[in-house]
């Protein structure tokens, strides 16, 4: 796995020295626009309707709009000014029952490892944690933006799970209809509770698959196979960062489709 970032978990006057790694990766098919006529990818360029022509970066700034086509210009300086430097600790604020947050305040997750140095202080809050029953709730910088999250014990590692920040979760009274009085009777409810019952179950990952993209990947596969494909001319300027190996995109996913037996034992060697 690639280090995001490293620093170290301040515990009191316990420093747990870390690093961070990315717990979850998407696997989303990404599709590319090409032209229909010649099949060359589709560039996205800045323009400005009101002058006709491409800007360059050294062109643009940044503004806020406060009202319709109203802005506040906020320079490099002005971001500068309030902007957080990169912090180089997780600082634990706070201790609380998971179940005391709802999962709505979740956002992403990431590993922590610890450093050769701190595996005993590493070992010994992780434990603690467990036997209290506690999580922990904290802050950090994470690309210069100040960030709350909670950590957890869980498979014999500490994850970090970043939070939105309270006023960031919309409340449930903008919703149409949830507050309506509706009147349920004793029998519908206990038929409800008994098919709940009769699908409940434990919780095993294993069993959803993302049937859309297996299914896309198939199609892909089989086209390449009955050389379906097609060629964008040659010499034509496109961005590095947009370009895709299909083949490798394809390894990998089907790699990550293979029975679950396959993966927990790939798992568990990167581990």
């Amino acid at each position: 796995m690639h280090t995001m970032w490293k620093g170290s978990v301040s515990f009191g006057l316990v420093n747990v020295p870390i690093r961070m790694f990315a717990a979850t990766e998407s696997k989303d098919i990404k599709l590319r626009y090409l032209h229909k006529e010649c099949k060359t990818p589709i560039q996205y360029t800045r323009t400005c309707p009101t002058c006709q022509k491409t800007v360059d970066w050294a062109e643009i700034v940044r503004g806020y709009e406060y009202e319709p086509d109203r802005f506040v210009i906020l320079t490099d300086d002005d971001l500068s000014s309030i902007q957080k430097s990169r912090s180089q600790t997780i600082d634990i604020v706070d201790f609380v029952q998971l179940e005391e947050i709802d999962p709505v305040y979740f956002d992403k997750t990431y590993y922590l490892a610890p450093e050769t140095s701190g595996k005993k202080a590493y070992s010994l809050l992780r434990q603690a944690m467990v036997q209290t029953g506690k999580i922990a709730i904290a802050k950090t910088v994470l690309r210069n933006a100040e960030t709350l999250a909670c950590l957890r014990s869980t498979e014999n590692t500490l994850v970090m799970e970043t939070l939105f920040w309270p006023d960031e979760v919309r409340a449930t009274t903008e919703l149409p209809n949830i507050h309506d009085d509706v009147a349920v009777t004793d029998q519908e409810l206990t038929m409800a509770v008994t098919l709940i019952n009769q699908l409940d179950t434990h919780f095993n990952p294993e069993k959803y698959v993302d049937e859309r993209r297996e299914a896309t990947l198939k199609l892909i596969e089989q086209k390449i196979a009955h050389d379906e494909i097609t060629q964008a001319p040659e010499g034509q300027a496109r961005p590095k960062e947009n370009i895709v190996d299909l083949m490798q995109a394809l390894q990998e996913s089907i790699k990550m489709t293979k029975p679950a037996v396959t993966r927990k034992k790939r798992t568990k060697a990167t581990s």
